[in-house]
């Protein structure tokens, strides 16, 4: 008996079979996004990682997502719900400042990516409106303590603008902390001069078209409005950071010499070679986000650990730095684990966890709000039983804008369904 065939169409059958793909991963194990706390909460714990400081047995009063209040003995409202996490470790949740998080599903199954668009030049394509608070990746990396990821489009020569959101929430609207956080450009390979120079000459024209569109948006206010250059006028104008991609040495200070002629503030990410320009970066004060520390040589004549020493080379060069791991969504959660390389490679363990909180708070321009444990800002929170940046340590709990998230995460659930099996037999 022959099959019968309901999709004479591939094209059909392969959109129908991936949108399938989709809901079914999506509606089985993603996380439900948690409740707000309904009133000021007191957080109890053997030890309170301030910026500077250790609390022991330190407590800390959050209302409305922010913390109002840090310190051994303080007034607890009438109202306020204490949670108590004796023995156990408070730290700053974590920061992602570079990954594909909510923009991709499925890798090999295209229809479930929306990272890049067609053309050269998107300067208006923004990070936030694609980005699906369904994904199931999002909870995992919430559960590993990221409490922040900076959504990123790839791609393009200029990507578009990228957006920090929180990892908890139920509508892009709701999770989106700051949009946009920067303009993305991925610099050409120099490996073929004249093809890179023809891709920076694309670049640089598409600036130069921006500066002149402002230029006419000053001198006449009714003139039609571009989308492509009216998103670019915060850059041009040094409210906003471009965040360049680069990984070899030519690639880098290419960069690093247009981003001057143009008169552009900087952020170096990917940053292969960067510890070979350590000296260079220092002198510019470009900071460097590091994608990722986890790898192998990139040369036949490189020491095998010379991704993982790069960041402590940084450090000691005084490059101002952040580590952001893997770009891939569903590895986002082996942040720590980045970080914790860098230690076994020379970074000191404070600048590790600052590496993956504070200091990327700060490239990004939201450490006002996030970052660190203290007074004013957000409830980014981890509790665990001990340095997140070690591997043995195990977290417990995590609370992103002061809310306690559901911590069963995807990885959790395939756990114990596979340990049952065992169990049962």
């Amino acid at each position: 008996m022959r099959t019968k065939k309901y999709y004479k169409s591939p094209i059909l059958y392969y959109a129908i079979t991936s949108v399938m793909l989709v809901l079914i991963s999506t509606s089985q194990i993603a996380q439900t996004p948690s409740l707000e706390p309904g009133g000021p909460v007191i957080i109890k714990a053997g030890f309170v990682h301030t910026n500077d400081s250790v609390i022991n047995d330190g407590m800390i009063l959050i209302e409305n997502g922010e913390i109002l209040s840090i310190g051994k003995n303080i007034d607890i409202p009438e109202s306020a719900k204490v949670q108590n996490y004796d023995g156990m470790h408070v730290y700053p949740a974590f920061i992602h400042a570079r990954s594909l998080m909510g923009l991709a599903e499925i890798w090999s199954v295209p229809v479930t990516s929306d990272f890049n668009e067609l053309g050269d030049i998107n300067p208006n394509v923004r990070a936030e409106v694609a980005f699906n608070p369904g994904t199931t990746h999002l909870g995992v990396a919430a559960s590993y303590g990221i409490a922040i990821v900076v959504s990123t489009p790839i791609n393009s020569l200029i990507a578009g603008q990228s957006a920090a959101l929180y990892t908890d929430g139920w509508t892009w609207e709701q999770m989106t902390m700051q949009a946009p956080v920067g303009l993305i450009i991925n610099w050409p390979s120099m490996i073929n001069n004249n093809n890179a120079g023809k891709q920076i000459e694309l670049i640089t024209s598409a600036f130069d078209d921006a500066k002149r569109y402002l230029k006419a948006k000053k001198a006449n206010k009714d003139i039609p409005k571009d989308i492509r250059w009216e998103s670019m006028i915060s850059v041009i104008e040094g409210e906003l950071p471009v965040y360049i991609h680069a990984n070899e040495i030519s690639e880098i200070q290419s960069a690093i010499s247009w981003a001057e002629s143009e008169g552009l503030s900087m952020v170096l990410t990917g940053g292969r070679d960067a510890a070979y320009l350590a000296t260079q970066l220092a002198e510019k004060e470009i900071p460097v986000i590091i994608t990722p520390v986890i790898g192998g040589p990139a040369r036949q004549w490189e020491h095998y650990g010379a991704s993982y020493a790069r960041v402590a080379k940084l450090y000691e060069a005084g490059v101002k730095f952040a580590i952001a791991g893997d770009l891939g969504a569903a590895s986002a959660y082996r942040l720590p684990y980045h970080a914790a390389s860098a230690v076994a490679f020379g970074l000191p363990e404070e600048e590790a966890l600052k590496a993956i909180t504070l200091y990327p708070a700060e490239i990004l321009g939201i450490d006002n709000v996030a970052g660190s444990i203290d007074i004013g800002k957000n409830a980014n929170l981890i509790i665990s039983d001990g340095n997140p940046v070690k591997f043995s340590t195990q977290i417990k709990q995590v609370y992103v804008f002061g809310k306690k998230i559901d911590m069963n995460n995807k990885h959790q659930k395939l756990f114990e369904k596979y340990q049952k099996r065992i169990t049962d037999k």
